[in-house]
């Protein structure tokens, strides 16, 4: 009866449960499936029991292990595992176990290494398969039989030395039924092997899972050893470290169904030397005609100079690369002596907006302004560079869209060899980014000698104010009324606060100038940040009421003194700038809303874009300019916003401060810049 094999894939024979000890044992290991059928069915034929089948070097090992058979047919390409790898697992789990090599390789390397390896035959594929249990049963002959167990014959090998050599009488035979055609195969088939030693480029012929069955003399030079060194190597230990790129070459032609895939690696440098080389290697695989893959065809090319070569001419574009993208920044090109254009590089055209076949043979003036064409600058240019050698300047120059940069310019007068004045060479190079950024600093320059004026003016009065009062007071005490008293008292206490809330001011600038601006979030009543502001402006003698729309008390999250700061800046801007009444109103709706108010005309048109800018309208009578930007900065990094309302249909001037009634996402924790920033 039949019985499957759950572990091999294959079947085994057997009586009631039971092994046909009469019979000898064969497995079969063979990725094809029609070949495990054909020989599976002749050696049943002929007396052999089949025990079980397999398709890769891991189900022969499972079989060995499962059955211990008295043969055991194993292929030589397989994926996975293939025989020359797990021939001596093999026999390391079934010591009894004859191995016999059973496979396409016609190849004497080949042989000798499954000998070394432990196989008691090697077969080839193309010997007639008739033959096959002839063969098998010489190597099981019953001269005395097994000691342990009389009925087992006792297994021999059919070969010592030369394993490859089939019985004269077969080879003889086989000849002698086509004696013409299997001359001339063998002269064909001996060509081939003449050519493939003799060649000048590495071959190799693989097991679909990589190890050399065949290797040719180039190979072997290029690895530093003997061909037969590398029979029975897996390839992998070949490619320095590449061992799993060629598992997945492998993969694609076994897998995937690739006809051919290269790749490069490098290759053991030979004994005292240290440089390695670099191979390419060329992978194509040789399929029956169900495409299954039979064996792996590889040559292998040392193109170490041609890498080397393909480097330094990688550098070598690199360096051009990097030169020519320099010079895009310039606009290089010539003029003839008329000033027309004669050539143009890429940075022209980046430049001024023209290709080469828009501007050759155009007038260069067309690159100037109207007014200095109208003047002739663009030829007085080219004069003054035929009288001096060169010319250079900057100015305003015209893309070809009529959009404007400003441009450094550099003419020369170009002869040839006889002397002969031929033209001239113009570079241009666009400064625009540049000029802005040296106006800006300019700005910056001027704008810093202003505010310091400005500091200077504020910190003199305060100081004059303060001085004189204390110096009237020591000077005058017992005549001076307690009015008079409490005037001069009071006019250095608001010279003090002046110069207290100038230093908060210029502080809290610098500081938010580098995002440090520190804050600390807690719970602050709306009610108390009203009270207290209104208290603060009043002690420094500032006629200042409130006014408060708040239905009931609220809480919400606020820095106490930042938000004080803000208020009493809003509060100092409607007292210098502003008229009586001054309020300071708060509501509630989704936000927190706080009011500060006056009868004033309002901010002058022109300013208003402007309002919340640092330093913005700064001058002597109206101070350094920093408190409207401080309240909104402040504002901004509470999760809010600080707007100007101007005066409208009886409604007073007002800025107003709102505030998130709870911590937002976006607000800002200390030392994060504003967003929004003017």
């Amino acid at each position: 009866m039949q019985q499957h094999d759950p572990v091999a894939g294959g079947h085994w024979s057997a009586v009631g449960g039971t092994r046909d000890e009469a019979r000898p044992s064969v497995a079969l290991v063979d990725d094809s499936d029609e070949v495990r059928a054909v020989m599976s069915h002749l050696l049943e034929s002929a007396g052999f029991e089949v025990v079980g089948e397999g398709g890769d070097g891991d189900a022969a090992i499972s079989l060995a292990s499962r059955y211990a058979p008295d043969l055991l047919l194993l292929d030589i390409s397989m994926p996975t595992a293939d025989g020359v790898e797990v021939l001596p697992y093999i026999l390391a789990v079934s010591p009894e176990t004859r191995v016999v090599v059973f496979t396409g390789f016609e190849e004497a390397g080949l042989a000798a290494r499954a000998r070394e390896l432990g196989a008691v035959d090697f077969v080839e594929k193309s010997i007639h398969l008739e033959e096959l249990p002839e063969r098998l049963m010489r190597i099981l002959t019953p001269a005395s039989g097994d000691a342990s167990n009389p009925s087992r014959p006792r297994l021999v090998p059919a070969w010592t030395e030369h394993p490859t050599e089939q019985p004269t009488e077969h080879r003889a035979g086989h000849r002698a039924e086509h004696p013409v055609e299997h001359g001339v195969l063998e002269e064909h088939l001996q060509s081939f092997r003449d050519l493939f030693d003799r060649a000048e480029i590495g071959m190799a012929t693989l097991t679909s899972s990589g190890t050399i069955v065949r290797a040719n003399r180039a190979l072997a030079s290029l690895m530093s050893c003997r061909p037969y060194d590398l029979v029975g190597v897996d390839y992998g230990r070949l490619t320095v470290g590449q061992g799993d790129e060629l598992d997945r070459r492998l993969g694609d032609i076994v897998v995937l169904g690739e006809d051919l895939t290269t790749f490069d690696h490098a290759v053991p440098a030979p004994a005292g030397q240290e440089s390695s080389r670099t191979v390419k290697v060329t992978l194509a695989p040789v399929r029956d005609s169900r495409r299954q893959v039979l064996y792996v065809f590889a040559q292998v090319h040392d193109v170490t100079a041609q890498r080397a070569l393909e480097s330094d001419l990688q550098r070598s574009e690199a360096n051009f690369r990097r030169l020519v993208t320099a010079v895009a920044e310039y606009a290089i090109f010539l003029l003839d002596v008329e000033g027309n254009v004669i050539s143009w590089n890429s940075g022209a055209q980046l430049i001024k907006g023209y290709t080469a076949s828009e501007i050759v043979g155009r007038n260069f003036r067309v690159f100037y302004t109207p007014e200095e064409q109208q003047t002739g600058h663009p030829e007085q240019n080219l004069q003054a560079a035929l009288l001096e050698g060169s010319y250079a300047e900057e100015g305003w120059r015209v893309r070809k869209d009529g959009s404007r940069f400003w441009a450094s310019v550099l003419i020369t007068a170009v002869y040839d060899d006889a002397g002969r004045h031929v033209g001239y060479a113009k570079v241009t190079r666009d400064q625009t980014v540049h000029r802005e950024h040296e106006e800006e600093r300019r700005r910056f320059s001027k704008q810093r000698v202003h505010v310091l004026a400005v500091t200077a003016h504020e910190l003199r009065n305060p100081t004059t104010v303060i001085d004189g009062s204390a110096g009237a007071l020591l000077a005058e005490w017992d005549t001076l009324t307690d009015d008079e008293r409490a005037d001069l008292l009071y006019a250095i206490r608001n010279g003090a606060d002046r110069l207290r809330r100038l230093a908060a001011d210029l502080s809290s600038a610098a500081r938010s100038s580098g995002d440090t601006l520190p804050q600390r979030i807690e719970e602050v009543s709306l009610t108390d940040a009203l009270r207290n502001a209104a208290a603060r402006a009043q002690t420094a003698g500032k006629d200042v009421g409130v006014e408060s729309e708040i239905p009931e008390e609220v809480l919400f999250p606020a820095d106490p003194i930042r938000l004080a700061q803000a208020l009493d800046n809003l509060i100092e801007n409607a007292v210098r700038h502003g008229r009586p009444p001054i309020c300071v109103t708060g509501a509630v709706d989704d936000a927190v809303r706080i009011r500060v108010t006056d009868a004033g005309h309002g901010v002058p048109a022109e300013l208003v874009p402007h309002l919340f800018e640092r330093f913005a309208g700064s001058s002597a009578s109206v101070g350094a300019g920093l408190g409207l930007y401080l309240a909104r900065e402040i504002a901004l990094r509470h999760g809010g916003d600080v707007s100007y309302h101007a005066p409208a249909d009886g409604s007073p001037t007002a800025f107003e401060i709102t505030l998130p009634r709870h911590v937002r996402a976006h607000a800002l924790p200390a030392g994060e810049p504003g967003r929004g920033r003017q």
